[in-house]
This record gives structure tokens, C-alpha cells and sequence, in this order.
């Protein structure tokens, strides 16, 4: 008599759950649909939408290997080997599809940076909000990217040399964590702009130094004259989708930076002293049926850029200040191999020209897309040639072999 009981109970259970599912056959693969089930898409990563559409949730990663060959002046040459960037991204919705969230998280040792005492594990790049009302507008709060130069907005796994410019590395400002507005009007065959704009802590990311009431400004403005690229072109180096038509891209940003703490704004070493500084940035870029250039001008300045040790005053450290141009041509051959040519110049200003030096930085390459900038292989020779203010000069150059893969 139990187990009939038993049985009964198990068979209504068993027929009150599946009246809860919701299953469908599709015509198309006679495949079974359980309603219960997150939906799958596999576009850019991973993606699972919850099947009340609740949430979104999307996984990516990329990786990038290197070996690099490197001769310095006056020193041995080296051999170097190692996972530069490892990195994982999540982004996607809750609650309603306007409240978008971005997370990127990275591993490498290069990424995160040595390990000090009292400070930060900078495994965190992003973790950004974003509210887009509507396709114009996007208002995040958080951590991510400023709207600064080019080369730095995009992605390093979108670059088509192995590293970014000596100028994006002394004057870009990086990352940030505050407030952001974005205001977007592209449009694929006519006139197109975007505004950009930011109100952070000018401290960089991860910081957890004491609080001031210093702040860093943001604004930059990009413009399209023959319209947008395609699918997201500007975010990308090389002509990887061969434009049809010339597509052109002009932009300029600026930065007021309160009472920075380190020698680059967001990035550096701490001064010993804050200091307000200024940065500007200028970019070009133009694609067509293969062919890409791009020119960039960087620029930082700040009123007496040097600080001081108070207990030692030969422990100095200082604030980069100069300009630098960037120049780059390419051609993407059908096959999918490209070859690249960089040429870059930086001039130091007069108050720091006997702590570093003016420099020409020299750079070709040869890179094979197998699934475009998510899986290649770059090989590239770059030479630095460096003159001090006592007029010597120094060269330095490597050759480097990389590869990346994501998704």
C-alpha cells in the first residue's frame, strides 16, 4: 500500500514538473527545445541568454605569446620569452537589456606588474556599468578605458605590430575609475560623430591611496567624414574588411589632470609632490580595399614637472612631459598577410631633457590573419635610436615572434 502511495505521489511530481517546461520541436532540425534552458550564441565568445531574458552573460579570452630577441647598446643580447597578455572578459545585461556591465580580468605577469608591498594586485583592467537609454547615449560608472588616444581606446589584441608606440607609452592616460557619457551618431555612408567625455579619479586603476579632492577631465570629440567603418573598423588596425569606399577618421582628446599623484596621471611611479598636468591627443586614421594609415600627435605638459625626495634630494622622480608623432602604412594582401611600417619620433621638453632622452623609433613587420585579429601571427624588427642631451645616441632593437588567440 506504501508503495503505491509512494508511486502516485512520484508519478504527479513527475507530471507537474514537465507541465512547467515548455517543450518545442523546431521544424527546422526536428530538435528538441526545453524552455528551462539558457539559450547559447557563439558570436564574439561565448554567450547564455536566460530563457526569460533576464540576463545575458558573455565569456571571452585571448591570449598572446611571445619570444623576443633584443639588443641593447653596451649590453649582451638577451633572449626573452613569455605570456605577455592572458586575459578573460565577461559583459552582458541583468534585469533589463539598457544596464549593460563590462569585466575584464588579467593574468599575465606583464599585465599585473610587479608585486609590491602595501599595494594592489592589479588583476582588475575593467569593471565598468554602462545605462544606453537609447543607441545615442552611454552613461558608465566604474572602471574602464578613458577616451584618450587612438591606439590605446583600441584593444592590444587589435593592434597589428607587437606593442603599441613609444609615445603611447609615455603619454597615454590609460585607465580610470569614475563617471563617463558618450554621445554616438555614426552612420555607414554619411557624415558621423561621437563625443566622449569623463570625470575620474585621475589616480589610474585599482587605487586605494588616500583619498583628495583632486579630479581628471576628460573630453574628446571623433569625427567621420565619409561615414563610419565597417563593423567597428575604427576599433581595429589594418583594412581587415577592405572598405569599398575611402573611410576616413579624425579625432582629438584632452585631459586636465588635478593634483596627479604618479608620473604618468593614471600610470607611473608616485611622485613625491601631486601635480596638475595637461594632455593632448590627435589622431587620423583612414582606410581603403586594403591599404590603412594612421597619424597620431601626443603631447603632456606640467608646470615644474620634477619632485623632490624630502629626505633625499638626489631621489627624484618626474613627470614625462614632451610630444611625439606616430606614422603608420599598411597593405593587406589577399592571402591575408600584411606588412606594416611605423616610423616614430619624441622630443622631451627642456625641463627633463637631461633625465631622458629624445628618440626615432623605427618598426616594420609581417603579420598572417588566420581568423582575423582574434588568431595571428606577427613577426616584427623594431630599432630605437636615442639622442641625450650631451649628443650621444644610443640604439637599441629587437626581433619578436608572436602569436595571439581569443575568442
Amino acid at each position: 500500500m506504501k508503495k503505491n502511495v509512494l508511486l502516485i505521489l512520484l508519478f504527479f511530481c513527475l507530471t507537474d514538473a514537465f507541465a512547467q517546461i515548455d517543450i518545442k520541436r523546431t521544424t527546422k532540425d526536428n530538435d528538441l527545445k526545453l524552455s528551462a534552458l539558457p539559450y547559447y550564441n557563439y558570436g564574439k565568445g561565448l554567450g547564455i541568454t536566460s530563457p526569460d531574458s533576464i540576463f545575458q552573460f558573455n565569456i571571452r579570452f585571448r591570449i598572446q605569446n611571445r619570444a623576443t630577441y633584443m639588443q641593447e647598446e653596451g649590453e649582451e643580447a638577451a633572449i626573452d620569452g613569455q605570456v605577455r597578455r592572458l586575459r578573460l572578459r565577461f559583459d552582458g545585461y541583468v534585469g533589463d537589456p539598457r544596464f549593460i556591465y563590462a569585466i575584464q580580468l588579467s593574468f599575465a605577469p606583464g599585465d599585473v606588474g610587479e608585486i609590491k608591498e602595501g599595494e594592489n594586485l592589479n588583476i582588475i583592467r575593467d569593471a565598468v556599468i554602462f545605462y544606453r537609454p537609447n543607441k545615442h547615449w552611454n552613461i558608465g560608472f566604474g572602471q574602464t578605458k578613458l577616451p584618450g588616444n587612438r591606439q590605446r581606446v583600441n584593444s592590444s589584441g587589435g593592434l597589428q605590430l607587437t606593442d603599441r608606440t613609444i609615445n603611447n607609452a609615455k603619454f597615454n592616460i590609460d585607465r580610470d575609475f569614475g563617471f563617463q557619457v558618450h554621445n554616438q551618431n555614426e552612420h555607414p555612408d554619411k557624415f558621423s560623430y561621437n563625443f566622449r567625455t569623463a570625470i575620474t579619479t585621475g589616480e589610474g586603476r585599482n587605487s586605494t591611496d588616500k583619498p583628495d579632492n583632486g579630479l581628471a577631465y576628460t573630453g574628446k570629440v571623433e569625427l567621420y567624414p565619409f561615414g563610419s567603418f565597417t563593423k567597428d573598423g575604427a576599433f581595429f588596425e589594418g583594412d581587415l574588411k577592405r572598405e569599398t569606399t575611402p573611410k576616413l577618421m579624425v579625432s582629438g582628446a584632452y585631459q586636465y589632470n588635478n593634483k596627479a599623484r604618479r608620473t604618468g596621471g593614471q600610470l607611473g611611479d608616485d611622485l613625491f609632490e601631486k601635480k596638475d598636468m595637461k594632455t593632448t591627443f590627435l589622431d587620423a586614421m583612414m582606410k581603403y580595399n586594403g591599404w590603412a594609415a594612421m597619424a597620431a600627435y601626443m603631447k603632456r605638459s606640467a608646470h615644474d614637472p620634477i619632485t623632490f625626495n624630502p629626505n633625499d634630494a638626489t631621489d627624484i622622480k618626474y613627470i614625462f612631459t614632451g610630444s611625439g608623432f606616430d606614422y603608420q602604412l599598411s597593405y593587406l594582401f589577399p592571402s591575408n598577410y600584411e606588412i606594416i611600417g611605423r616610423f616614430s619620433t619624441q622630443k622631451v621638453n627642456r625641463d627633463i631633457a637631461a633625465l631622458a632622452p629624445d628618440t626615432k623609433e623605427y618598426s616594420i613587420g609581417v603579420t598572417k590573419y588566420v581568423w582575423e585579429h582574434a588568431f595571428k601571427a606577427q613577426m616584427e624588427f623594431t630599432l630605437d635610436d636615442m639622442t641625450y642631451l650631451d649628443n650621444t645616441s644610443k640604439q637599441n632593437w629587437y626581433i619578436r615572434f608572436q602569436v595571439e588567440m581569443g575568442i
